[in-house]
């Protein structure tokens, strides 16, 4: 045998040996998902979210997902500027509402989607507009959703005589002497008026009403911050343009403060500060609604987290929102959901978590954040876990209605402008200013010309 020959043989052995050797295993890569920047963090939510880690990680070899839960949303928001600042940021952020995504930078899904062939179609197409970005992107996918919706006291409509407000959209509400109106919000003032009743059994709409000793009001916006309501009874997408850097007061909302404040003030159907803590109504707590002496209240879908003292108390229902100023209907929703930074250094793999945390993980993860699902398979356990705790016929096919009238990314009531958070606070002062004692006397038009000021300058501030 020549040497050449040996030498190919030794070459070829070699080779089969290589191919027969035992190939080390690849180490998973690790995905760290933060909670703490909404919910997720009390003991029965953080028993949830292991076990989903536990779960994935047993479907998903490749992949060592981990979690960390900050104690609260400061110690969260610190603790994620500080990882972001050192290079070294969470995957993924989530639970987190649009408000609180406002802070930072997020990672475009677009071409994951693309390139996975992620099937959008589980979602209603209104949702998907809620994450669209300015460059056709999307900073997210829906996991949590809660449109607005009113609720209404039952017994307090009944004992009124009122027929109760309308529970399709398109649908007239029809008043005492049997006319049919639209249901928007002029029509809303004038039930809201006859559902306030003062000590004496007179109601705000006799001449002999008594504004300081109102025991039931007709209508709260609950828990909502101002840009929350302005967008209930108009949405806009002209706040701030980040094009020219202005921020200008769209006219229906001066319109809109003019309501509220009529209401507070003037037709006294919604009641200011002082009512909304008495131990009477919120006690402290604002939670006006829940006490029984609110006839119709604005919130979106959450609030039934919150409202579980009701139950032997009275028996309340959804309606649909009132038309806005333009008589179209417009429905603010609330969202929360998973991101993934844009700072992430394994952003294929973090996708893949964002799947099925989105998918597999919300029979698991939306009753103990008490979520309403966005992917329409999964909402109808939702509506039968809330049927049980609220067992007298809730009306909720109009939280599944509302949805294709929600407002889009441009006109949330949290969309984004420059320094978010200080606008947001500049946002409350004036709220608090005309729902507070010296709202009674307040120059509406001359408080808002000063507000838009000062949010110009703020959003100028480096």
């Amino acid at each position: 045998m020549s040497k050449k020959s040996v030498v190919v043989i030794l070459l070829v052995i070699a080779s089969l040996a290589l191919m027969m050797a035992p190939v080390a295993a690849q180490e998973p890569v690790t995905i760290t998902w933060f909670v703490g920047m909404g919910t997720g963090t009390s003991d029965q939510q953080i028993e949830a979210e292991n076990q989903v880690v536990a779960d994935f990680n047993a479907a998903h070899p490749e992949i060592n997902l981990e979690i960390n839960i900050a104690p609260s949303f400061e110690t969260a928001v610190d603790t994620i500027s500080t990882l972001i600042a050192a290079g070294t940021p969470p995957d993924i952020v989530g639970p987190v509402g649009v408000g609180g995504s406002n802070r930072y930078e997020w990672l475009d899904l677009k071409p994951l989607i693309d390139a996975s062939g992620y099937d959008l179609s589980g979602f209603d197409p209104e949702l998907l507009k809620l994450y669209e970005t300015n460059n056709g992107g999307y900073s997210a996918i829906p996991f949590a959703i809660y449109p607005s919706v009113m609720y209404f006291s039952r017994d307090l409509f009944d004992e009124a005589g009122l027929n109760y407000p309308p529970q399709t959209f398109d649908t007239p509400y029809v008043m005492p002497d049997g006319t049919e109106v639209p249901w928007n919000y002029e029509t809303v003032a004038e039930v809201a008026k006859i559902l306030t009743v003062d000590a004496n059994g007179a109601d705000a709409t006799m001449d002999d009403f008594d504004p300081e000793n109102i025991v039931q009001f007709g209508l709260n916006f609950q828990w909502a911050r101002i840009r929350l309501m302005w967008s209930d009874i108009q949405p806009e997408s002209t706040y701030y343009d980040w094009e020219t850097g202005q921020a200008s007061l769209p006219d229906s909302w001066r319109e809109a403060t003019h309501w509220l404040w009529n209401g507070i003030w003037t037709d006294h159907f919604i009641p200011n500060r002082t009512y909304a803590v008495s131990d009477a109504f919120g006690a402290g707590s604002d939670n006006v609604f829940q006490t029984g002496k609110i006839a119709m209240a604005i919130v979106p879908l959450w609030y039934t987290c919150c409202i579980g003292d009701s139950v032997g108390n009275f028996e309340w229902d959804f309606a649909v929102v009132p038309q806005s100023l333009d008589g179209e209907y417009h429905v603010a929703m609330d969202a929360d959901t998973f991101r993934i930074t844009e700072g992430s250094l394994h952003p294929e793999e973090a996708f893949t978590v964002i799947s099925y945390l989105l998918d597999e993980a919300v029979p698991l993860l939306a009753p103990t954040y008490g979520a309403f699902p966005a992917r329409a398979n999964y909402q109808q356990a939702w509506i039968d876990s809330q049927s049980e705790r609220y067992d007298w016929g809730v009306n909720w096919q109009v939280a599944i209605d509302s949805i294709p009238y929600v407002n889009p990314a441009g006109a949330h009531h949290e969309s984004n402008l420059p320094n978010w958070s200080q606008v947001y606070d500049r946002e409350y002062a004036l709220q608090t200013l005309m729902e507070g004692d010296t709202g009674a006397t307040m120059d509406v038009d001359a408080e808002l010309d000063t507000f838009i000021a000062d949010v110009q300058q703020i959003t100028e501030q480096q």
